[in-house]
């Protein structure tokens, strides 16, 4: 009898993104998904700072970009973003995307040359969220 399983173990999890890749990998070269991560600290050593992401078929995604409130229009957000998109053109990447809510930081990311491709509404209600990309060498277009 077929089951379903909300809590599947972590071993379930890798067998499953496994499989996926597996046939992703038949189809198209493989992702070479690296993790990019970046965390800044102030002078005492505190995370005041941090972006999460990774690269793969020569995207670079942003999964989180956080900045202490404190600390904020400060340019650590920039820094972060720009560090991220340098280390990502050395890992051969020729774009970035993200998304991002319309209660967060969509002027942040416009500020910063990131166009939105794409918009949805009512997530969560009353708000939107934003798919946004970047060309990240120069002369190229935006997919």
């Amino acid at each position: 009898m077929e089951k379903i399983n909300f809590e599947p173990t972590e071993e379930e999890v890798k067998f499953v993104s496994k499989a996926l890749d597996d046939y992703n990998f038949a189809i198209v070269e493989n992702a070479n998904h690296k993790v990019l991560n970046i965390v800044k600290y102030d002078n005492e050593g505190n995370i005041i700072g941090g972006l999460l992401g990774g690269t793969y078929w020569g995207w670079l995604y942003i999964d989180r970009l956080w900045v202490k409130k404190d600390y904020r229009k400060k340019g650590i957000g920039s820094t972060l973003l720009l560090e991220a998109e340098k280390e990502a053109l050395k890992r051969g990447c020729e774009y970035a995307h993200l998304d991002t809510m319309s209660f967060q930081a969509l002027g942040f990311y416009k500020k910063n040359k990131y166009k939105i491709k794409t918009t949805i509404n009512n997530i969560p209600k009353g708000h939107k969220k934003y798919i946004l990309v970047k060309a990240l060498k120069k002369g190229k277009k935006k997919t």
